[in-house]
């Protein structure tokens, strides 16, 4: 199991608009370079992107959650 961290401060978003659907949900296998959540800072989003191929085991945040610089949003595993 490896982890995913935030790489910037912020709020924490699952979903690219309040009705539309997750980026991916827990068990779910996402691709590298893959949206899989947004990090909002002062009305800027920075797109957090898969690294490599994964699925996400874990999703520690709701939407809306404070988020610091190294703290863990995702669990995830080899596909």
């Amino acid at each position: 199991m490896s982890t995913v961290e935030a790489h910037v401060p912020g709020v924490f978003y699952r979903r690219p608009s309040p009705d539309a659907a997750p980026f991916i949900e827990a068990g779910g296998v996402v691709e590298a370079g893959q949206t899989i959540a947004l990090i909002e800072v002062m009305k800027t989003f920075n797109e957090v992107k898969a690294e490599k191929s994964c699925r996400v085991s874990k999703i520690l945040l709701d939407d809306g959650d404070e988020v610091d610089v190294g703290q863990t949003m995702f669990e995830v595993d080899e596909p």
